[in-house]
């Protein structure tokens, strides 16, 4: 428990499948077959995946030509690889992008992902096959990500991070160093995990820096919701006391009306 993170720098099938990473035992089928795998990285990928991202949610319409309009901006490409099936020979909505430089393969992992390609919002992360230990595709039970209908999400990656289990304190992840290019490095262990070190003289200074500025954001945008939602309040309240006095007016008017009513009901009789 003492070394829980909101990103997974190992791949197990088991912590992948819970939300807090903490599961003790599976809770559907598929994590039982990603345990089971025994799965090998395709040796017939060349390239260097530590230069290479990993692209999805794709329009099927979508050409090798288009995402290299979209990712060229970033730097220099050296390969761009779109996944298509075997048989039809049509795009199976992932792709591998590989630079010639780490500078512009963080510069596009930082600010490509999200991005709006054919209609589509595209999801970017680095390649993980051939650099996550003990990592299983999503096809034989694993992966990251999945789909809230089918009950399989799984966490632990970029986009589902581990959530804080309630009994430890608030963790600093910087894993996927989104602090500024020039002062981080990558650095792989020998298991394949990734390790970011800023550059300065001073990582730890560095990186609680960092850290500090982000919780400055969050901050911020909390105390923007709780302004939201006071102005809204104020707003409510406003339009109730409009509401009562348009309501004392009409009644006012009512009874003013009464009495002459009355005396014209008098004089006709």
């Amino acid at each position: 428990m003492n070394e829980w993170a909101p990103i997974a720098k190992e791949y197990d099938p088991l912590k992948a499948g819970s939300i807090d990473g903490t599961d003790e035992e599976p809770h559907d089928r598929a994590i039982w077959r990603a345990m089971l795998a025994r799965y090998v990285p395709n040796k017939g990928v060349t390239g260097d995946p530590h230069l290479t991202l990993f692209v999805a949610r794709l329009n099927l319409q979508t050409t090798e030509e288009k995402l290299k309009e979209a990712f060229s901006r970033y730097g220099d490409i050296r390969k761009i690889r779109l996944v298509r099936d075997l048989v039809t020979g049509f795009s199976k909505g992932y792709a591998f992008i590989e630079y010639k430089e780490e500078r512009a393969l963080l510069k596009a992992h930082r600010d490509a992902n999200r991005l709006v390609i054919d209609q589509h919002e595209i999801f970017v992360d680095f390649e993980l096959e051939r650099t996550l230990k003990g990592w299983i595709p999503r096809r034989l039970g694993g992966g990251f990500g999945g789909k809230k209908e089918s009950g399989q999400l799984r966490f632990g990656g970029r986009d589902r991070p581990f959530r804080k289990p309630i009994n430890l304190p608030t963790m600093k992840s910087d894993f996927y160093g989104e602090g500024p290019v020039e002062k981080r490095e990558r650095s792989w262990s020998r298991e394949g995990a990734r390790d970011w070190r800023a550059r300065d003289r001073d990582p730890e200074r560095n990186r609680d820096k960092r850290w500090l500025e982000r919780e400055r954001s969050w901050a911020w945008g909390e105390s923007n919701r709780e302004r939201e939602r006071d102005s809204k309040e104020e707003r409510s309240r406003g339009r109730d006391r409009k509401d009562r006095e348009r309501k004392d007016r009409e009644r006012d008017r009512s009874r003013e009306r009464d009495p002459k009513k009355q005396r014209d009901d008098d004089k006709h009789r």
